[in-house]
């Protein structure tokens, strides 16, 4: 019998890792092709990896709660099937890269010393420790003295930037050295917040941890310019209303406001196909491919981005099935990988909660995100030929939020401008 290696599967251009959160298969069992072996969890969703063959489990080469990356063996199967590739008998011990996550990459971009670490003893280091060593300009002699809170006495990134501000505290002037300057003064951090008796402590589950670091990291990573349009869509609520009862009995599907405003985008993105890009490093990658994600509030309070693939070539139909479809499964945690990975767009129907308009956050790498406000009868000027005049009309705010790396202010308000026109045109003759 062969023994085949599992890979953890590629799972869209911005997911480089997963948590293995439960194993449902233990060493020794028996295993059918398709069946799945673990639940692994992303900053995007939840799923299962399913065996690409049948056969017995031999090897669980990861332990709940680890990281793994893209592309990492996490399990070995012995079967009789020719899939996948055999193992070599002297496999090579797991390094520490492989189950750590780098939480520092930008860190090992930055040019750093010279100083070359050759350990003079058994004592292992992992890639990052040894980047913060070389940043830092820490010798080896002095790397091997640092105490490790880790297995077996490991040095973590904790150990080093405990080390490093231990040492900074060391050799600050003493106080009878003169102060360079009032701008070097230390300022103390602010106190953490002391909850009093009557205040709830929550505890951040898994999902909202990811959420967070993906929000801060966008912020960081992205110079965020926002522009507002209202525009009236009256004609397309009337339309709608006119033809949702017609469009469910012929369909057995709702018809939502939410297909019609990702036509418009997906409209939009193809007359201005520079907002449908991301960045990397000094170069602008122009998406070819239309791929709007929609965010989907969960009953957990959580927030996840199913995402419609070439959405430009769907037609209205097509659309309100994808979105009813995506909607529900997200809702009941039944997403693939690939629904929720590939997105170059995305849209925010804040209106949905009765917000009138919002600042979206930007959901790296794309460089831009429209959030939706409610839609609200007011009072409006209506011109004609004979005049104008004072009317009730179905009005609604978009916000367009983009990255002033690569979108400048005007291309981001041509943008939202133009999917408010499509949305103003929205013919009332339209059939369905």
């Amino acid at each position: 019998m062969a023994e085949l290696k599992v890979e953890l599967p590629k799972m869209g251009e911005s997911v480089a890792e997963a948590t293995i959160t439960t194993w449902l298969k233990s060493v020794g069992d028996q295993i059918e092709e398709d069946e799945p072996i673990v639940e692994i969890a992303t900053d995007k969703v939840d799923s299962e990896v399913p065996s690409p063959c049948s056969g017995i489990l031999k090897e669980a080469l990861f332990k709940e709660g680890d990281v793994v990356q893209v592309g990492a063996v996490f399990a070995v199967i012995e079967s009789d099937q020719n899939v996948g590739t055999e193992i070599v008998e002297e496999k090579e011990e797991l390094s520490e890269m492989e189950i750590e996550s780098e939480i520092l990459k930008p860190l090992e971009k930055e040019e750093i010393s010279d100083i070359k670490l050759e350990s003079t003893s058994e004592r292992f280091y992992s890639p990052l420790v040894k980047s913060i060593a070389k940043k830092e300009s820490i010798s080896q002699d002095e790397l091997d003295k640092i105490s490790g809170s880790g297995a077996n006495g490991r040095v973590t990134k904790k150990d080093m930037l405990s080390y490093l501000e231990n040492k900074s505290t060391k050799t600050q002037p003493t106080s009878t050295a003169a102060p360079k300057s009032s701008s070097t003064a230390i300022i103390p951090s602010s106190p953490s917040p002391s909850p009093s008796g009557s205040d709830e402590i929550i505890e951040m589950d898994r999902m909202r941890k990811m959420i967070a670091d993906h929000m801060v990291h966008s912020v960081h990573t992205a110079p965020h310019v926002t522009s507002f349009v209202e525009a009236d869509v009256t004609n397309l609520v009337l339309w709608r209303n006119k033809h949702k009862k017609e469009f469910e009995k012929r369909e057995g599907e709702k018809l939502t406001f939410t297909p019609i405003f990702i036509e418009a985008v997906a409209k939009a993105l193809r007359d201005l196909p520079m907002v449908n890009s991301s960045i990397d490093g000094d170069k602008i990658i122009v998406k070819s491919n239309i791929n709007i994600g929609m965010a989907t509030a969960l009953p957990s309070g959580n927030l996840i981005v199913p995402v419609i693939n070439n959405a430009d070539q769907l037609n209205l139909v097509g659309l309100a099935k994808k979105v009813n479809d995506l909607a529900l499964r997200a809702r009941s945690n039944q997403l693939k990988p690939d629904e929720i990975s590939g997105g170059t767009y995305t849209i925010s129907n804040v209106g949905t909660f009765g917000n009138v308009m919002g600042t979206p956050i930007i959901n790296q790498p794309q460089s831009a995100i429209l959030a939706l406000g409610a839609i609200r009868k007011k009072p409006a000027v209506i011109e004609s030929p004979t005049g104008d005049m004072i009317g009730i009309r179905h009005m609604m705010f978009l916000s367009h939020s983009y990255d002033h790396r690569n979108i400048d202010g005007a291309l981001g308000g041509q943008f939202v401008r133009k999917v408010a026109d499509y949305l103003e045109n929205f013919s009332l003759e339209r059939g369905l």
